[in-house]
């Protein structure tokens, strides 16, 4: 029984990558938004805040889905879920070009909230087949999530430039995500409670944290001071990632790159963001909570502070450099929400609980939109810069102060 416990949950593990591989299709918005800026004329301020839209209708429906499983179901809940993503894609392609409200509609508000639901379902679902690996599985499932920017990014520009146009690709990428989805449903259900897994094995030479492991509920969680402290710290260093990736592609054209290569460093900053994902996992799982909370937001100066620099020198190389340091750094914090969550405040609760720390990235998605608002302003990429640093330097500060739930 044990065994074919152990093959079954890396079966529904290969399941669920696959599906955030799709999902993760929002994260390509810095490609995604060019026909709109290029051939229908949307300004940038608006597609910037489109983005944040998105990621605040993505938080909502994550929260929803929090609920939704636990009355109605995983698999309802993941078909309602692509039902809305999928429609929402195709639907930009369709009445998005009329004008901005119909972009907002279509794209933010059903599919950011269709992928949302989608995220928090299949996360909280199979991260249920790994007790004793949890930072591992959070970890694989995000870096499922963040590498759709390279894979469907790219497959979306060259369709762009194919005879279907960019309007037929719209379309048929909505079709793609909601039929996955829909499928996708049929495979992650939740363990049965006759199934046996594995425990947690702790390193000897792992410092544990002392404290009373129990379930919180959703409003015992928000009342501990702990976890506003950890949601501040995840939303400054969130941040980073979050504004890098609304403006990637321009930014790096300000500092010479051609066309060609600032889409493919928009793919090498997906690439970096997936490893980031699941590198975080292996780590929290080997070496602690408070060490990889730590180091992703020290890694997170590093990313601001070289990405900074680069654009006060104007120069390309360093430019790269803080391209991939902030998408390892971004693609720490996901997966540190997550297995942070599930190890303070419990499983039983965990689909709700992750569900409000996700909201963390409504908040960074809005620190995106006044970075951008800050560089039309500005005329450049320093201040935004300087701005992330500050915060980047912030989310240190509280992260070292995070000791018990």
């Amino acid at each position: 029984m044990k065994s074919n416990n152990i093959n079954k949950r890396w079966f529904i593990l290969v399941i669920g990558v696959i599906t955030m591989l799709f999902a993760g299709i929002i994260y390509a918005w810095s490609i995604l938004k060019v026909p709109f800026k290029d051939e229908v004329g949307f300004s940038t301020g608006n597609l910037a805040f489109s983005y944040t839209l998105t990621m605040c209708f993505f938080c909502i429906g994550g929260f929803l889905s929090g609920q939704l499983v636990r009355r109605i179901g995983t698999r309802i809940t993941i078909l309602l879920a692509g039902i809305l993503a999928g429609s929402g894609i195709a639907l930009a392609g369709i009445i998005a070009p009329i004008a901005t409200v119909w972009l907002f509609f279509s794209y933010s508000f059903l599919a950011g909230l269709g992928i949302g639901m989608a995220y928090i379902a299949i996360i909280s679902t199979v991260n249920s087949y790994f007790p004793d690996r949890k930072g591992l599985s959070s970890g694989i499932l995000m870096m499922g999530f963040g590498a759709s920017t390279l894979i469907l990014g790219k497959v979306a520009v060259r369709m762009f430039a194919s005879p279907l146009g960019w309007k037929t690709t719209y379309i048929v990428i909505g079709a793609v995500i909601g039929i996955v989805l829909i499928v996708s449903a049929i495979f992650i259900t939740p363990p049965s409670p006759d199934m046996v897994f594995p425990t947690a094995k702790r390193k000897a030479s792992v410092r544990e944290e002392v404290f009373e492991e129990r379930d919180y509920t959703p409003s015992e969680m928000i009342r501990r001071f702990t976890f506003w402290r950890a949601f501040l710290a995840l939303v400054c260093f969130t941040a980073v990632g979050s504004s890098v990736i609304s403006f990637a592609n321009d930014l790096a054209l300000s500092v010479g790159a051609e066309a060609n290569l600032a889409t493919t460093l928009v793919g090498v900053l997906a690439v970096c963001n997936g490893l980031g994902r699941i590198l975080t996992g292996v780590v929290f799982d080997t070496l602690g909570r408070r060490f990889t909370m730590i180091g992703a937001t020290v890694l997170t100066t590093i990313a601001a502070s070289a990405t900074l620099v680069s654009v006060v020198i104007s120069s390309l190389p360093l430019c790269v450099v803080g391209l991939c340091l902030t998408g390892l750094s971004y693609g720490t914090s996901p997966t540190v929400s997550s297995a942070f969550t599930l190890a303070f405040y419990g499983k039983k609760h965990f689909a709700s609980n992750l569900s409000i720390s996700n909201f963390n990235l409504m908040a960074a998605s809005f620190i995106a939109t006044a970075c951008t608002a800050l560089q039309t302003s500005s005329g450049g990429y320093v201040v935004p810069f300087a701005l992330l640093l500050i915060l980047a330097v912030i989310s240190i500060l509280l992260n070292l102060s995070i000791r018990k739930p």
